[in-house]
């Protein structure tokens, strides 16, 4: 075996299609469009949602819901990854700044503490917003919580 005698293996590729090329061809004429309307014509493209003239899905359902234009989204942090945090890097204050130094939130992100886990350090922590539970470990462990506004 040489490497300018490989080749596929038989049945595994097929020859394009090559339409348009003459009515001896088999494939000239219309070339495989069919008989007018917009799909024959060049350019066309169909669009996303569209059945064929029914009425689309998506203006057949009802629309419903509501949407808050004035909620604040909160990048949530619990008390067992500030535990990992105050253990991993032997911190005792940690802040925005910190959370985005290591990758956690990214700059423009608000940050909630909430309260699932355990913290045992003494440590002082700065966040948008945090649960009652988890301001209350914190104080409990001997830190201190602060709000940025």
């Amino acid at each position: 075996m040489n490497l300018h005698t490989l080749k596929p293996a038989t049945g595994s590729t097929k020859s394009e299609k090559r339409i348009g090329r003459g009515s001896g061809s088999g494939r000239g004429g219309t070339s495989t469009r069919g008989h007018k309307g917009a799909q024959s014509r060049s350019g066309y493209s169909r669009k996303p949602g569209f059945e064929g003239g029914q009425m689309p899905l998506q203006r057949r359902v009802p629309k419903f819901g509501f949407k808050n234009p004035g909620r604040v989204e909160f990048k949530v942090l619990n008390l067992d990854d500030l535990q990992k945090l105050a253990e991993g890097h032997n911190v005792t204050t940690i802040d925005i700044g910190f959370f985005v130094e290591h990758g956690l939130v990214s700059k423009n992100d608000k940050i909630k503490v909430l309260g699932r886990g355990e913290l045992t350090n003494k440590v002082s922590v700065t966040a948008h917003a945090f649960s009652d539970t988890a301001k209350q470990n914190i104080e409990k462990a001997g830190g201190s919580t602060n709000l940025v506004s």
